[in-house]
């Protein structure tokens, strides 16, 4: 009896603060005893391969019901929210630049990224991007293709539109079956990140990062100025409301479990929660979110950009104005493209430093740069992109809900 009312308790706790909790059990544990610290690993894992594994059919079944479902004259605002998405990026990069030049850095070049295969342009990053759209529907899901995975659902959401209503309630079922096994996976969050926090520490630890300060530096401030500035100026201007309440609730609820999942795809059930939890349009946020985990890349344009350009430094290569605008652009559009995986925008950087002539070997050095500071960039990267995916879903859907007051 007791038993099951510990867990009662549990499942009617603040999930934040039981996050929180986990952290820094975590991190005792690592401190403790990092042998015991790598076993709890296997926690994390487990929940990010769980969250892994229901993301791809939760967004094909709840895209395709809320479209077979939608009522006539009923409508979405993915347009805004993809030229936010846009903008939001362009201007991370554009930050990055801006950091990058008041913060000039160099760095020591290491071996051991030989093996990775980038792109070889941007013609490449979006050719892969077309063929993703028309992906076999079964191989999309198996492999987590979101861009597959969307015109897929939507396709089968629109043909469905004029279906019988019980085919109809067949899939509204579904939706709500699957956002139940979703719900119930975020609530064992707590020991998720409780394993991915004492394994992290306890395998990698932080000296290695010492020798990257500078760089870290500039990237992290980079990114908590599109987080705690740019973003909130950008709700600002959209919904005429204090951005910062809406703001925090993602970084602590969306941002904090991305930080430490690295993963947008793993975070994009969250971020529904959250969605559901802010009540927004579901017919909007089922779309939008995991459309936010492909193309809504701010924390990668920025890690490309001040990648590139402490590269660019290094060399002693001198840059211009429109050189550097133009390594926005490129940054900004790569990062559209950049991989849904653990340190996917590194990628992209090879492709930036062809704009300056940086061979491919040196620029291939400054992605294992990039591997070594992973543990940290790569988890804040990954945390202003998905929380930025329900900022601007939510200022583009509170906007609109005013103007039709």
């Amino acid at each position: 009896m007791q038993h099951n009312s510990l867990i009662a308790r549990f499942a009617r706790g603040n999930l934040v603060l039981q996050i929180l909790a986990g952290i820094v059990i975590g991190v005792a544990l690592a401190t403790v005893s990092p042998d015991l610290a790598k076993d709890a690993g296997l926690l994390g894992s487990l929940f990010v391969g769980a969250l892994k594994a229901v993301a791809p059919i939760l967004v094909f079944i709840l895209v395709a019901a809320s479209i077979a479902n939608q009522k006539k004259n009923q409508h979405t605002y993915m347009r805004p929210i993809v030229v936010l998405y846009l903008f939001g990026t362009l201007m991370a990069a554009l930050t990055a630049v801006a950091l990058s030049f008041l913060f000039p850095t160099t760095l020591t070049l290491v071996t051991g990224a030989e093996g990775a295969n980038p792109p070889q342009g941007i013609g490449e990053v979006l050719h892969t991007l077309l063929f993703k759209l028309v992906d076999n529907p079964v191989n999309a899901l198996m492999s987590a293709n979101y861009i597959g995975i969307l015109a897929w659902a939507i396709g089968l959401g629109l043909a469905l539109h004029h279906a019988s209503g019980t085919t109809k309630a067949v899939f509204e079922d579904l939706s709500h079956g699957v956002s139940t096994i979703v719900r119930f996976i975020i609530r064992l969050a707590p020991f998720g990140i409780f394993g991915l926090v004492s394994s992290t520490l306890a395998t990698t630890g932080f000296e290695a990062l010492t020798g990257y300060a500078k760089l870290l530096a500039v990237l992290l401030s980079a990114m908590a100025i599109i987080a705690l500035v740019v973003n909130p100026i950008i709700v600002l201007v959209k919904t005429g409301e204090n951005p910062y309440p809406l703001v925090f609730q993602c970084l602590r609820e969306s941002g904090v479990t991305a930080f430490f999942t690295r993963s947008s795809a793993a975070n994009i059930p969250v971020n529904m929660t959250l969605c559901d939890k802010l009540k927004l349009d579901e017919d909007t946020y089922s779309v939008s979110i995991p459309l936010g985990a492909t193309i809504n890349m701010a924390g990668a344009a920025i890690t490309i950009t001040v990648l590139t350009l402490a590269a660019v430094h290094t060399m002693g290569i001198e840059v211009d104005f429109l050189t550097a605008i133009l390594l926005s652009v490129v940054a900004a559009v790569s990062a559209c493209g950049a991989s849904g995986v653990a340190g996917g925008s590194l990628l992209l950087i090879p492709l930036a430093c062809g704009l300056f002539g940086i061979p491919n070997d040196i620029a291939m050095q400054v992605v294992a740069v990039g591997f070594i500071i992973g543990v940290v960039q790569d988890s804040a990267e990954t945390a202003l992109n998905s929380s930025t995916d329900v900022v601007f879903t939510a200022a583009v859907c509170k906007s609109q809900q005013k103007k039709s007051q």
